[in-house]
């Protein structure tokens, strides 16, 4: 993420952001996400946030990693136990054949369109062979700001199927859903978990 104003948001409203994200343990998608990586995997999770999903790898006993572009949540996420984390952005993924998974949960819909395939080829490089990438965006088109300025890319399932694809990766089935974000907003969301 190299937008400056929406890291700025995140950092003005971090630990609004972790109350929103909050919950009492993993949904679904990470449980499964987790289950179907090796005990004690290496696992990186990019675009950590307050490391809410971090700490529940961590308690499942995977070695995790949490990165994000902005210092706030980079200290939030620090108090996640068991789990290592850096500030650090999307682009400085330069990782060979070194992660299990990679869980990108609304993190890389920060990303701007043009720097998406270039973002999806790190990805695969940084995973072993059959790692698992877990990836969660906001579904639409185009690009726009939301109410507190952050900006956001926009894909359909048939765009993102493409993008990943052409990274080099086998995809699972995709899931849908809407949430209510940190803006107040209601909006619809696709989510992925793909193989290299």
């Amino acid at each position: 993420m190299s937008d400056k104003r929406t890291i700025e948001v995140y950092d003005q409203r971090a630990a609004e952001y972790g109350q929103v994200t909050a919950s009492k343990g993993p949904g679904r998608i990470l449980t499964d996400f987790i289950a179907a990586l090796p005990t004690g995997g290496r696992v990186l999770d990019l675009g950590c946030g307050p490391g809410l999903s971090a700490g529940h790898m961590a308690v499942a006993g995977l070695a995790v990693e949490g990165w994000d572009a902005s210092d706030k949540m980079v200290a939030l996420a620090a108090a996640q136990v068991g789990v290592t984390v850096r500030q650090a952005r999307f682009e400085d993924l330069t990782a060979q054949a070194t992660y299990d998974g990679i869980w990108a949960n609304f993190s890389l819909l920060h990303a701007p369109r043009d720097a998406m395939p270039s973002h999806l080829r790190a990805i695969h490089r940084a995973l072993k062979p059959g790692g698992l990438f877990h990836i969660a965006l906001k579904s639409g088109t185009g690009d726009r700001r939301d109410r507190i300025g952050r900006n956001y890319t926009y894909y359909t399932q048939t765009e993102l199927s493409t993008l990943l694809h052409a990274a080099g990766f086998t995809l699972g089935p995709f899931e849908t859903g809407e949430d209510m974000g940190l803006d107040g907003t209601l909006a619809p969301w696709i989510s992925v978990t793909a193989q290299a």
